[in-house]
């Protein structure tokens, strides 16, 4: 039995005991955690997809520990400009252990078609509201990130303001401390919170008083 979930905005073909490194994660170590965003699941030679996800299946999983993948070096030049820059970049990982694959979801879809087939068609419009709000918020609206941070934020699982407003500013500070300057991670979570809430008035009148997200 194998299945298709996406974890960290990542797609992964998981089964039963199996070790996976993924975008880090806001979850401690030896903590549980579960996925249930599963596209596809198999048992025993039988096949069920989602449209796109499967209603009620789940992969369950433990935090085994957060680690650094190996360094990576971006080397940019410039011909007759005098222009080099040499960066180096280590992704930030989390490594999990599958535990287990539930597949509940897939009878109860074969009863719901039976039962009701109305409510079968008005159910993939909400699961298509639900997989566009996981395609993330534009970070770069909070005062102090910049596209480069926001991609760091997006690479270790923080994609949503709210994701954000969960995050720690030490942690934070963690998962950008390879980005060159200096950066002040203090009122983030407080900043993506207000524009988590929809509150962007409250929002820029105190993004007036900030530099570079510093009060």
């Amino acid at each position: 039995m194998y299945a298709i979930v996406e974890i960290a905005g990542q797609q992964f073909k998981v089964a039963k005991d199996q070790k996976v490194f993924v975008h880090r994660l806001q979850t401690e170590e030896g903590e549980n955690v579960s996925f249930d965003n599963v596209l596809l699941i198999e048992d025993g030679g039988n096949v069920t997809v989602g449209a796109p996800a499967i209603n009620g299946a789940q992969v369950g999983a433990k935090v085994l520990r957060h680690l650094k993948g190996d360094k990576v070096i971006v080397f940019k030049k410039k011909r007759r400009k005098g222009y080099r820059v040499k960066n180096g970049h280590r992704q930030y990982l989390t490594e999990l252990v599958i535990e287990s694959i539930t597949a509940s979801g897939v009878k109860k879809e074969a009863k719901a078609k039976t039962a009701a087939p109305k409510a079968e068609k008005a159910a993939p419009a909400k699961k298509a509201t639900a997989s566009k709000a996981k395609k993330g918020d534009d970070l770069k609206k909070i005062e102090g990130i910049g596209p480069k941070i926001a991609g760091t934020l997006n690479d270790a699982g923080i994609v949503t303001f709210a994701d954000l407003a969960k995050a720690k500013s030490e942690n934070l500070a963690e998962i950008i401390k390879d980005i060159r300057g200096h950066h002040v991670t203090d009122t983030w979570p407080a900043q993506a919170q207000l524009a988590a809430d929809g509150k962007w008035d409250e929002l820029k009148i105190w993004q007036d008083e900030l530099d570079g997200g510093k009060a």
